[in-house]
């Protein structure tokens, strides 16, 4: 059964772990070795104590962006925390004096006043009695009370319960790593109890067992679990996922592609919370204290409020954030939880071709797989608003009310036609031809609508070549953008005699890894159109889902020329169709001025790299907005001692905090300012860190972090 519940044909797959096979029961001659169990240089199997400790690991729930995983829970608030120094030196000043007191009392220089509650609660026969014994016992247990309460109280004044905390054994337990107990059989994650409730506890005998052998794997456990999700919804049926796991266990409801992980990992996953780790918040007063060193992951619950990451060229945007994600989404996908599509450069470094299902490569001629023009739609006026978002969505106005929908209405004015005439929509050199208003083809377009007698569809081929040739007429923009595509270098592209393998986003139902390759090389305009054309088929692909519990999201690696009005709005619906958007930039430039504020508006999780201009961040300072703090003026005014006591009490102070002695006042006032000024972003950001701030789908916020990517 693979992750959407049906069963699966092709068996095992071929990189699952075979079960070791002892040797045959043949007779060995005297002097033979016997026979290897395994080649010689295979590694013998693992057994499932890392899955079992990782399984079983702690995640608890934390604030959003905070890597789950091992997780200790800090406070909210920074403790007040004395200096190093200062700690240490009135520690050890706290037990000269306390020796100091018990050497003045037991030498008799404070008078026997201190042994006068011993005398009047105790009786004369307890202290003058023979019992030699009993008077030590009682004389030196007084003592030592004695002792105690000094030492209480310096230890006290000398704060030696925070020098024990700090440098004690508490701080090398903190170090150390804990050994967590095994939790008990009801609690434990990897006996699968939630199959035992249900009824299915020889599934549950078998997959906990196929766990204890190392046979099982993260992806494992989350597509076992995903399959789980559906029979719990009624989409499947117990009996189908029972005897799927009987059958072929840890390998039980495979990704229809037969993987169970990818080719290779470079970012650290926890699937059991969908989170990938980007970095380290850093541990920085501007960031909260609960934040502080620890680590800073995203997962579906924050990419579906979508995700823009801006940064000059090399700041680690490609590397540092785009990477990993696609990393982590193709690992959701292969467990049954996503689909995702890469769009980038080739050559861009977003992961291996075995890493993905279909890999497009736009003008390569060894490509495989084609890009459907039309999104897989046979409704005319949608693949006319599609492509004309593609084709003239970044020549729109971008102030509100400004749209498409001329050229929408050209487009349909051809396709209409053309599609009742051949049942297909017109390819690339046929599209031109009608836009530019070749008498041949529109000629033999009307010829044949007469003969089959559509007069709704005549009219609108009449229509268009009214609109030939006057002014405001969209068709000659639209051939022009049409010329872009028909190149000798995309000849074998955009197919719709159906001789070649369409991609659709339309796929978007199934847990599809997609990648699409733009020939930035050369075509630098026509790989703006296809990235343009790729974020209206996946915005208008993703309202249209039926199955919705699958995320589907749309990493772009360069979203230079692709933000128009129509993407902004489609990016704003994209959270509540359970889906999201990664784009990165190099500059807000790259953006029209009216739409930077709503683009930064529409997007829940934006990033500012190391090396943005003051004017970029002048747009994010605005989209963070300000923050109350408590802004504290310190005046210091030094004392001046005049007589050598006065002088030796101010040495002693200098010795003990290592300042000299002022007298402080402080003034404690509520101010308003910015959470990061412009100023901050652009200059005191340091090389591979980010200012990030987050956006979960539930509506849980965190404020601007600073997270350093590359630890």
């Amino acid at each position: 059964m693979d992750s959407d519940g049906t069963q699966d044909a092709r068996g095992t797959h071929a990189n699952r772990v075979p079960r070791p096979a002892g040797p045959p029961d043949v007779p060995v001659a005297p002097g033979v070795p016997p026979r290897p169990a395994r080649a010689p240089g295979v590694p013998p199997l693992p057994d499932g104590s890392d899955f079992l400790a990782w399984v079983r690991a702690p995640r608890p729930e934390t604030a959003p962006g905070v890597w789950r995983f091992g997780h200790r829970p800090r406070p909210e608030e920074e403790p007040e925390r004395i200096p190093a120094r200062q700690l240490l030196s009135g520690a050890v000043i706290a037990f000269l004096v306390g020796w100091l007191v018990w050497s003045l009392l037991w030498n008799g220089y404070l008078g026997g006043w201190w042994v006068l509650p011993l005398e009047l609660f105790t009786p004369d026969s307890w202290r003058h009695s023979g019992d030699r014994v009993g008077n030590a016992f009682l004389w030196y247990g007084y003592y030592t009370l004695i002792a105690l309460i000094i030492v209480i109280a310096v230890g006290r004044l000398g704060r030696w319960g925070e020098v024990w905390r700090r440098y004690g054994l508490p701080a090398w337990q903190r170090a150390a790593p804990v050994s967590e107990r095994p939790p008990a059989p009801e609690e434990d994650p990897a006996q699968w109890n939630q199959l035992r409730a249900a009824g299915a506890s020889d599934a549950a005998d078998r997959l906990a067992a196929e766990a204890r052998t190392g046979l099982m794997r993260d992806v494992d456990h989350a597509r076992i679990a995903r399959a789980w999700q559906g029979v719990r919804s009624g989409r499947h049926s117990l009996a189908t996922f029972t005897g799927a796991v009987l059958k072929d266990g840890a390998a039980a409801c495979l990704h229809p592609s037969g993987e169970r992980d990818l080719p290779g990992r470079l970012a650290r996953h926890d699937l059991v919370t969908g989170q990938v780790r980007l970095g380290t918040t850093a541990d920085d007063p501007r960031n909260p204290y609960a934040y502080r060193g620890t680590g800073l992951a995203l997962g579906p619950d924050l990419l579906g409020t979508s995700l823009l990451a801006v940064g000059p060229a090399g700041s680690g945007k490609t590397g540092g954030v785009v990477w990993p994600l696609a990393e982590s989404l193709c690992l959701h996908a292969l467990a049954g939880r996503a689909a995702v599509v890469v769009v980038g450069a080739a050559g861009a470094g977003l992961g291996p071709v075995d890493a993905y299902d279909v890999v497009v490569r736009i003008g390569n001629p060894e490509s495989v797989y084609d890009l459907d023009l039309y999104g897989g739609t046979t409704d005319p006026d949608e693949a006319a608003a599609v492509l004309a978002e593609a084709l003239v969505g970044d020549l729109a106005d971008p102030h509100p009310g400004g749209d498409s929908r001329r050229s929408t209405t050209v487009l349909a004015q051809l396709l209409g036609p053309f599609q009742a005439v051949h049942g297909r929509f017109p390819s690339v050199p046929e599209l031109r031809q009608l836009l530019d208003g070749a008498p041949g083809p529109l000629g033999a377009l009307r010829k044949a609508l007469e003969d089959t007698g559509q007069e709704s569809l005549l009219r609108e081929l009449d229509a268009r070549a009214r609109q030939l040739g006057q002014p405001g007429d969209g068709g000659a923009v639209l051939a022009d953008r049409v010329a872009l595509l028909d190149r000798p270098a995309f000849a074998g592209f955009f197919d719709t005699s159906g001789q070649s393998r369409p991609f659709s986003l339309r796929a978007l139902d199934h847990p599809v890894r997609v990648r699409i390759d733009l020939p930035a090389r050369g075509h630098a305009d026509a790989s703006r159109i296809l990235a343009r054309l790729v974020l209206a088929q996946f915005t208008a692909s993703v309202a249209v889902r039926e199955d919705r519990s699958l995320f589907a999201c749309l990493v772009l690696d360069d979203a230079t020329g692709i933000v128009t009005p129509e993407a902004v709005r489609g990016i704003q619906r994209l959270r509540s169709g359970n889906a999201g958007a990664v784009l990165t930039l190099r500059t807000l430039d790259d953006v029209p001025r009216p739409l930077r504020s709503p683009l930064l508006g529409a997007i829940g999780c934006r990033m500012a790299l190391a090396g943005l201009t003051p004017w970029d961040g002048q747009d994010f300072a605005e989209v963070w907005g300000k923050e109350w703090i408590e802004a504290r003026d310190v005046t210091d005014r030094q004392i001046i001692a005049e007589t050598p006591a006065g002088k030796a009490v101010h040495m002693l102070r200098r010795v003990i905090t290592g300042h000299a002695p002022t007298a402080r006042a402080v003034t404690v006032r509520q101010v308003e300012r910015e959470r990061w000024s412009a100023s901050e972003l652009a200059h005191g950001v340091p090389p591979g860190h980010a200012v990030l701030s987050l956006t979960s789908v539930q509506g849980e916020h965190a404020p601007p972090l600073l997270v350093d990517l590359r630890s």
